[in-house]
């Protein structure tokens, strides 16, 4: 079988580092918020290449945390998409704001620039942009409509570490940058961890406050807070894995060649690459009529595969309440078309060319 992710070849890989690491938390016997998660932060925010940097329990957290820092609640409105992840959406609904839901680009499937500006109303305080699979949002027309409208820029970098738009990372763009270090990030820890990268210093103070219950010094509470902090032992794994980062993707980045010049386009469509990107892959999403079929078939010759995401947020049962009745024809067309295959820096290429070969050869499913 080939994996979607193998953790097992990642911890045969860095098995000396990483038990290193964690011994090192256990002899200290600090294990939260101690010298790791301040060293990651600092680590990590001159990666991405903002002043600040908090280290957070989730993505999800991070986003959430973010819009609550900028003062967005009941009645506001955020720009955003459909076809991300559940949590990009869930972090506005939990803030009491609403989602107002544009379209995608039908090549890279981050938000449309061009429908954004139609949807801005005298409820809207921000643009929240999803970097999604590892391909960076188009950030400078997003940039100039938020400054002729006085509206924040709140980047989802979930799925792109290292990713970047015209020479800067993404999560240093906008006002504030929110990650995931989901176990199958290209920054993964081994359990849930986030991070709010941003350069304003009052907005960073406010969210260390936030983080850590709304205490302003111990048992002095100012305000209603969290409890939303990423734990020593992650933190550990985190600063031994950055070190990695850039060379991994770059591995990513080699195999998504090997996809792109062995699998038939005639049959399939490729990911899209946009000249002011770098694409760090950390999904290589395909497109075919034939997804379910494809998907399927590959299962019987044991290949796993994914699909990011079957079902739109506007179309989801818990939202269905909510009198979501967007037309979003490319999110709604593309839902059903894509498919991820195997793509992380674990694979070898051996395994690349057996699923082009798998996926070639089986032409005849097509009209």
């Amino acid at each position: 079988m080939i994996p979607f992710f193998d953790f097992k070849r990642e911890y045969s890989t860095l098995k000396d580092e990483i038990n290193k690491s964690l011994m090192e938390v256990f002899n200290k016997g600090i294990f939260i918020l101690g010298e790791e998660v301040q060293n990651f932060e600092e680590k990590f925010s001159k990666y991405v290449g903002t002043d600040y940097g908090l280290g957070v329990n989730s993505g999800s957290d991070a986003l959430f945390m973010a819009i609550k820092a900028l003062g967005i609640g009941v009645g506001d409105e955020i720009i955003t998409v459909s076809h991300t992840f559940i949590s990009t959406v869930d972090a506005i609904y939990r803030n009491g704001a609403n989602p107002k839901f544009v379209d995608i680009n039908p090549d890279n499937y981050c938000i449309d620039v061009l429908k954004i500006e139609d949807n801005i109303t005298d409820k809207t305080r921000a643009i929240l942009p999803v970097h999604l699979y590892g391909h960076p949002a188009d950030m400078d027309p997003i940039l100039k409509i938020a400054e002729k409208n006085d509206l924040y820029v709140i980047e989802d970098c979930s799925q792109a570490h290292g990713a970047e738009y015209k020479g800067r990372k993404v999560g240093s763009i906008g006002d504030i940058g929110c990650f995931s270090f989901y176990p199958t990030k290209n920054l993964g820890a081994y359990g849930d961890g986030g991070f709010i990268a941003l350069n304003d210093e009052s907005t960073y103070e406010n969210l260390k406050i936030l983080q850590n219950y709304g205490q302003s010094k111990k048992y002095h509470y100012d305000s209603l807070g969290l409890n939303s902090r990423l734990d020593e032992m992650q933190a550990a794994i985190l600063n031994m894995k950055i070190e990695y980062l850039d060379k991994w993707n770059k591995r990513r980045i080699n195999l998504a060649k090997i996809y792109n010049e062995l699998l038939d386009n005639s049959l399939y469509k490729l990911p899209s690459v946009e000249k002011y990107s770098n694409h760090v892959y950390h999904l290589y999403v395909i497109s075919t009529a034939k997804r379910n079929e494809i998907k399927e078939y590959l299962l019987k010759k044991e290949v796993q595969s994914m699909i990011h995401y079957p079902i739109p947020v506007h179309k989801q049962i818990s939202y269905s309440s909510l009198n979501l009745n967007y037309r979003l024809p490319i999110t709604e067309d593309v839902s059903k078309k894509i498919l991820s295959l195997p793509l992380n820096q674990w694979l070898i290429v051996e395994e690349i060319e057996k699923i082009c070969e798998i996926m070639n050869n089986y032409g005849d499913i097509y009209d």
